[in-house]
């Protein structure tokens, strides 16, 4: 299951001018990215959402299920993100964004498998700016391969891209199946699809998710935890967003200075799922 470079490599020069220019902020979309064969063989085994090893982000700011352990992945997705985080892709990217000694994390943490139900939501936000198990690896590089079929525009999801100063959405990309999309990720790149999905109850926003990081003095760039943001329309929202940002930034420190993984919450969160 190779990933197909043939079409990106043969226009590297033509893509790097496009993510350099793009607004808010360097991006890049990449229709069709896997052979077909496999984007579908990757459909038929992404998961449905369960209790056993999956992490349930259920919150003020966000309504989604993520899946990270990699021994609980199945082989075909385990193959695919193992291509993404391989040399010959982590080069790509360098090469596309212009950002140098890139690396991959292979342990994928928030990342993996993501996929929201009817209802589901991710708030305007900037992500968190070191790993949380790696002081020195600062976040520099998101890439997120959608697998929805047929996915109408009424069910909304789009992934949304926000001016630095939070005053107009810039730009809307749909979740369409095999679409890639590879963005810069900084303290103002603000992005997420806020409006609850309108997806019938038989269909999730299915996608996979890999970040990308440098190593660097540790005291060289602010470390923040995810900056979740309000929109101009969200009105007294966005007091609700604000306090629980900061509940998820002394988390975030608290993770960070013990090692903890996200499982213990993420079932307190889960018994939880039908009140929100």
């Amino acid at each position: 299951m190779p990933l197909s470079f043939s079409k990106v490599n043969n226009n590297i020069i033509e893509l790097q001018e496009t993510y350099k220019k793009a607004q808010p902020f360097p991006y890049i979309i990449l229709d069709d990215f896997l052979d077909a064969t496999d984007a579908e063989e990757v459909l038929r085994e992404f998961p449905k959402i369960a209790e056993a090893g999956w992490i349930h982000y259920l919150h003020i700011n966000e309504k989604k299920h993520g899946l990270n352990k990699l021994d609980a992945i199945p082989d075909a997705i385990k193959t695919i993100i193992g291509k993404f985080n391989s040399d010959e892709f982590v080069n790509f990217l360098e090469e596309l964004t212009g950002i140098k000694n890139l690396i991959a994390d292979k342990t994928i943490e928030g990342g993996g498998i993501h996929q929201s139900e009817r209802g589901g939501f991710l708030n305007i936000h900037a992500d968190f700016t070191v790993h949380p198990h790696k002081s020195s690896w600062r976040r520099r590089v998101n890439v997120l391969l959608y697998l929805n079929t047929a996915w109408d525009k009424s069910y909304k999801g789009d992934l949304e891209f926000w001016d630095k100063n939070m005053t107009h959405c810039v730009t809307k990309i749909a979740p369409v199946f095999n679409r890639v999309v590879i963005f810069n990720t900084d303290e103002t790149s603000y992005h997420g699809f806020p409006d609850p999905i309108q997806c019938p109850e038989h269909v999730t926003r299915k996608s996979i998710a890999l970040y990308y990081f440098t190593e660097e003095d540790e005291g060289s760039f602010k470390k923040k935890a995810t900056n979740y943001k309000a929109r101009p329309e969200d009105g007294l929202k966005a007091i609700l967003i604000w306090a629980d940002k900061k509940a998820i930034s002394a988390y975030t420190a608290v993770k960070r200075i013990t090692g903890i993984n996200d499982d213990f919450v993420s079932k307190v969160l889960h018994m939880f799922k039908k009140k929100l």
